[in-house]
């Protein structure tokens, strides 16, 4: 197996000379990358007879299985006691049967899976910086309580996770079993939000909120400086879509999208029974190292009128390029 540095300039203008020293890939060759035969020393579990997807789609994203570790016993703080992390810094804000929690994106950036029980549930907290797509799952599928890592590899530039249980491997982005025993199955997706810290704190004054892994690291930071500000997505190969940067943020709901500078625009939009809103005060993640330093791309909340009132509805904030690959056939609406 070879260790090299990426020397492509393209990388250096997306990511930046500092990152780029400290990106390294583990490859042996292009056609071990989607290789079953030369997976299995590394998951020998894993039944590569079924599967969903073309193997070929699928590449390293440089780290081995749970080179980036999930973290599976996740210690949180009261939010009144949080006194570094800015107001506008953004969060993966999730509330299930009255127990709410704040999951810092500044520390997924290094973990992008917690294993973790909310509300007496068990879910899996996701993060894919790459694709920008923040999903929580509910980890018990047929009966049984999953656990989730990260398998090092990604497809459309989106993570692709394991379950430990059977390790299967699993589409993030879609909550879908694409490798292995599971294939076809599929998560169920529970509403969450990206949303500022202060907006959280301000709603949920008993609430906690998710310390990094390694203490004394605080509430991390962005490795892909200015990843959202490049005309093309990292370690993709698929195509992009048209009329849209690709990297702009989408807001997706199911088979439909609208982007960040429409909802911008137009600060609230309704279609059928959803409600989408877009208010300013929050740092994008992947702008500048230090995370409250970013631009500010807004707040975004999407709700869904019942017969009962408005309840939060099952959403991502994405990239276009990812709504794109994930759904070719989806409705994409944007400023012309």
């Amino acid at each position: 197996m070879k260790m090299f540095f990426i020397p492509n300039v393209q990388i250096r203008r997306t990511f930046g000379l500092s990152v780029v020293a400290g990106i390294v890939f583990l490859v042996s060759s292009s056609a071990a990358m989607a290789n079953p035969s030369f997976w299995k020393f590394e998951w020998p579990r894993t039944d590569f007879k079924k599967t969903s997807v073309e193997y070929g789609e699928i590449m390293s994203g440089g780290p081995p299985k749970d080179g980036i570790p999930s973290i599976d016993n996740p210690r949180f703080t009261d939010v009144s006691k949080v006194k570094r992390l800015k107001s506008t810094v953004p969060v993966i804000s999730f509330t299930l049967n009255g127990e709410s929690k704040a999951y810092p994106l500044g520390v997924l950036m290094r973990h992008e899976i917690v294993n973790d029980r909310v509300g007496g549930v068990h879910v899996a907290v996701t993060y894919c910086p790459l694709c920008n797509a923040a999903i929580v799952f509910d980890a018990k599928l047929d009966g049984k309580v999953l656990d989730f890592g990260t398998t090092g590899k990604l497809r459309n530039s989106d993570l692709v996770m394991y379950d430990r249980q059977t390790e299967s491997w699993w589409q993030q982005f879609l909550g879908e079993g694409i490798v292995g025993s599971m294939t076809g199955k599929k998560l169920k997706m529970l509403p969450s939000r990206i949303e500022a810290f202060g907006r959280y704190k301000k709603a949920h004054p008993n609430g906690k909120v998710l310390l990094s892994a390694f203490p004394g690291r605080g509430f991390g930071g962005n490795p892909y400086v200015g990843y959202d500000g490049s005309s093309h997505p990292f370690l993709y190969r698929g195509p992009l879509p048209s009329g849209i940067p690709a990297l702009m943020r989408v807001v997706a709901v199911g088979d439909e999208a609208w982007s960040i500078a429409l909802l911008r625009q137009k600060k609230r939009i309704e279609v059928g029974d959803l409600v989408l809103t877009w208010e300013a005060g929050q740092n994008s993640a992947l702008d500048t190292r230090d995370i409250s330093k970013g631009k500010d791309v807004g707040n975004v909340v999407v709700k869904r009128k019942t017969g009962s009132g408005l309840v939060d509805a099952v959403h991502d904030v994405t990239f276009a390029f990812t709504f794109h690959a994930f759904k070719p056939k989806g409705k994409l609406h944007h400023t012309k």
